[in-house]
């Protein structure tokens, strides 16, 4: 999703952006007020009313009415959406940055809820819950058992902020039931998960979303980075589907001389057309960056990425990315539910659309793209990747870059199935890598709560093979029979993904972010990139066949 938001940024000629919940709400009820009702909205006030007075059951209208809704929303665009007032809070709270909540991360291991992260400041830190222990009911409510997921975990511990939440907690230590009395705040959604030196010089940034506070968090983020002594950066935008528009311009800002182009919209409307361009304010125009993307970085990420590689200022690495090109609007409604309208198309400093092609009201084909693109081949294989060579845009050097669905990039990193076997599918489908991981960690904590690096953790972890042979013990016990040849071709992975796991149980998440990275080809690939200085008129994409070719010199 891609939406605008109403901070002050770099603008040529045209005014700042203005709260658009409220200009919504001024549009909707000026529009409903000052136009006639034409003959096909009197045709549905008429088919309601006839319904209601004469269909030979009782039918609550309004709720029939409300199952209309996502449809035509559905029929204009992949995009605009419908959102019931019972699903709006959530879905803002995501936006917004934050949630009133308890304060900690959570995963349910053997049908019980434990504690994985306690977030510094939150409530649950306030009255000392601990990384490990158990809820077992949260104001009476079991929170265990087999019938047992995360949204009635959430649904539990989420609630009104200053509404108290009495939580029963096993721990250990302890031969009885503990009792927290928590009283519910605002709890940060980050949108910077991760952020660590990989060297002296090379920093790595994770951005997850485009919240209202995503530009501050990568803006800190760069400066205590750089503090450390980075000088260089890998940002990565995998998986971040989008959100607000302008945190991803104030990004690419942060890197751009003056009066280059970051992106424009076009619509059907002139109020929705905007030009964004950088001021020659940003901190590190002079930073080396590449930017990692893959099949679902969309819509915000891509304005990123676009702008950062259209103007050849950093290295697009990784994946095709998702291919969405359009700005939606959101506007509340009376009933306190809301749509969410498409009202512009948005193109990179180049000019390309990367909206992959849609027909209006069939969303199935659409839907099905990403699979499609694996069918095909495109996750492992770069002369898969169907290109629209009528679509041809160049960068600022000249070089040429394709519009028409995603974003391309610069260097392609296939998807990395190494080690994936008949044996890691299964164990990893059972969850037992999560459980063992959970259970080393529980046996050491005692040794591990001063523990505040990975080198530290690694250090009081068993050896390698010790570590996985207690995993494939503790895999047959859980049905899940030794089959060494498999397992010593997924040893690799499985050591890094059990380490990676006991680190996020200990450390908290981004540790699991930084394990994982160490075997990552699209995360080494951007550190050596940036550690060779390779800048991007010396890149070229680089298909399957050159490798091929390359490889046989």
């Amino acid at each position: 999703m891609t939406m605008k938001n109403n901070r002050n940024i770099a603008i040529y000629g045209l005014p700042f952006l203005v709260a658009l919940g409220v200009v919504g709400g001024i549009f909707v009820g000026r529009y409903m007020s000052n136009r006639s009702v034409s003959e096909q909205e009197e045709k549905l006030r008429t088919v309601l009313r006839l319904i209601e007075a004469e269909y030979v059951d009782r039918v609550d209208v309004d709720s029939l009415v409300e199952t209309l809704y996502p449809d035509l929303l559905g029929a204009l665009d992949p995009h605009s959406a419908y959102i019931p007032s019972s699903d709006l809070t959530a879905v803002n709270d995501d936006l917004n940055g934050s949630f009133s909540g308890v304060g900690v991360s959570f995963q349910i291991v053997s049908d019980t809820v434990h504690v994985i992260e306690v977030i510094a400041g939150g409530p649950a830190e306030k009255v000392g819950i601990l990384p490990g222990d158990r809820i077992i009911k949260a104001d009476s409510v079991p929170l265990t058992g087999d019938s047992i997921t995360s949204e009635h975990v959430f649904k539990n511990l989420r609630g009104d902020k200053g509404s108290t939440v009495v939580l029963n907690i096993k721990r250990q230590n302890s031969p009885k039931l503990l009792t927290f009395d928590v009283v519910r705040n605002d709890v940060p959604v980050n949108s910077v998960d991760c952020a660590y030196l990989i060297d002296d010089k090379i920093a790595y940034l994770r951005v997850t979303k485009f919240s209202r506070n995503t530009y501050m968090e990568f803006f800190n983020a760069l400066n205590d980075l750089r503090e450390k002594g980075a000088e260089k950066f890998v940002i990565d935008l995998r998986g971040n589907t989008g959100g607000y528009m302008e945190q991803a311009i104030r990004m690419a800002n942060e890197f751009l001389p003056k009066d280059k182009l970051i992106v424009y919209t076009k619509g059907r409307r002139p109020e929705n057309e905007f030009v964004y361009g950088s001021d020659g304010n940003g901190n590190f125009k002079d930073a080396e960056i590449v930017v990692l993307t893959n099949e679902q970085s969309a819509s915000a990420s891509e304005i990123f990425a676009g702008a950062i590689q259209d103007n050849d200022r950093g290295i697009v690495i990784g994946r095709r990315s998702f291919g969405k090109g359009l700005v939606q609007n959101q506007t509340e409604l009376p009933d306190n539910s809301a749509i969410r309208l498409t009202v512009a198309r948005y193109y990179t400093p180049s000019g390309r659309s990367i909206q992959k092609e849609y027909s209006r009201g069939e969303s199935g084909k659409y839907e099905l793209d990403l699979v499609d693109r694996y069918a095909h081949g495109e996750f492992y294989n770069a002369d898969s990747i169907k290109l629209d060579k009528t679509k041809i845009f160049h960068t600022a050097n000249g070089r040429t870059v394709y519009g028409g669905g995603g974003i391309m990039p610069d260097l392609f990193v296939p998807e990395d199935t190494t080690g994936y076997t008949s044996y890691y599918i299964s164990v990893m489908n059972n969850g037992l890598i999560q459980k063992f991981a959970y259970s080393v960690a529980d046996k050491y904590r005692g040794m591990l709560n001063g523990v505040k690096t990975i080198d530290r953790l690694l250090k009081i972890l068993p050896r390698d093979n010790t570590l996985l042979e207690n995993f494939v013990s503790f895999a047959v016990k859980n049905g899940v029979p030794a089959r060494w040849y498999y397992i010593n071709q997924s040893r690799t992975l499985l050591l890094n993904q059990i380490k990676a796991m006991i680190a996020r149980d200990v450390l908290g998440y981004p540790a699991f972010i930084q394990m994982l990275n160490e075997n990552d080809p699209t995360v080494i690939k951007g550190y050596e990139t940036l550690k060779n200085g390779k800048s991007p008129v010396d890149i070229q994409p680089e298909t399957t066949a050159d490798k091929t070719k390359n490889s046989k010199k």
